[in-house]
């Protein structure tokens, strides 16, 4: 009999994701070439897509490494096809992450896929697992940035260069969000093996609220200047600017009308 850790089926990349990554790959060589009517629009379609495809690669990080440590259920459930229809929380996971990026230019990290815990030994590998998917938009960002922190911006188009700085700031704020110690992010997934069987008790019922909880505190205006100051510095090590993400953000929101540069960027 096959495993299903090892059934083709369970493992073929879903024609899902593979028309996000084509959405995005048409959308930026829009924006690059300047071709569409509105850069704005094709700036759009490029961050949506490009966002969830970092939501799949989130949650496939998650399972594979579940998969690895032993939770061969994953497969069955379709979890390493990349198929965003797949993950446990649809809502949580894909529609409500993009919302916020619509309405707030933020990327608030989604729901994480079900992992049958108990087949899983050992405490580093319960943390290992939790972490996977933050460490996962972490790399995203550091590959989008690379023309940045590389001195490789010379002959980049605006447009482009400032999609790339809006995507990888969402990328950042999802990677540093959810790896707060929050029950139902998986920072506290992270920690959650080391605590008591107490402590855990007491968390489980926040579980469902805690993306709420966060977003909710990022209304505090406190909060949020700390918050961002922090996101700040971090694209600053990465060598994008304030005004990089802005533009980005700018562009990106082109149902107020295209932004008017009276900057020009350093390469």
């Amino acid at each position: 009999m096959t495993s299903v850790s090892t059934h083709p089926d369970h493992h073929r990349i879903s024609p899902v994701f593979l028309g996000l990554a084509a959405v995005m790959g048409v959308s930026g060589w829009a924006v690059w070439s300047g071709l569409a009517d509105v850069t704005g629009v094709a700036v759009f379609f490029f961050v949506v897509s490009g966002w969830i495809v970092s939501l799949c690669l989130h949650e496939y990080a998650h399972a594979h490494t579940a998969l690895r440590s032993g939770d061969t259920s994953v497969a069955a459930k379709g979890y390493l096809t990349l198929n965003p229809f797949k993950y446990t929380h649809a809502l949580l996971s894909i529609v409500l992450p993009v919302v916020f990026v619509v309405l707030g230019g933020i990327g608030l990290p989604g729901g994480a896929v079900y992992i049958e815990r108990g087949r899983i030994r050992g405490r580093w590998r319960h943390s290992l697992i939790s972490a996977a998917g933050p460490a996962t938009n972490a790399l995203f960002a550091a590959v989008l940035t690379a023309p940045f922190w590389l001195d490789a911006m010379g002959q980049v188009p605006f447009a482009f260069r400032y999609a790339l700085a809006f995507l990888a700031m969402l990328q950042v704020t999802a990677a540093i969000l959810n790896l707060l110690p929050v029950p139902g992010l998986d920072g506290y997934g992270v920690l959650e093996p080391w605590l008591s069987p107490a402590a855990r008790r007491q968390a489980e019922p926040f579980a469902p609220f805690g993306l709420l909880v966060v977003f909710g505190f990022l209304w505090v205006p406190a909060v949020n200047g700390v918050f961002w100051d922090g996101i700040g510095h971090v694209m600053g090590v990465l060598n994008v600017t304030d005004l990089d993400v802005a533009y980005g953000y700018d562009y990106f929101r082109f149902w107020q009308g295209e932004p008017e540069l009276s900057v020009t960027p350093q390469p």
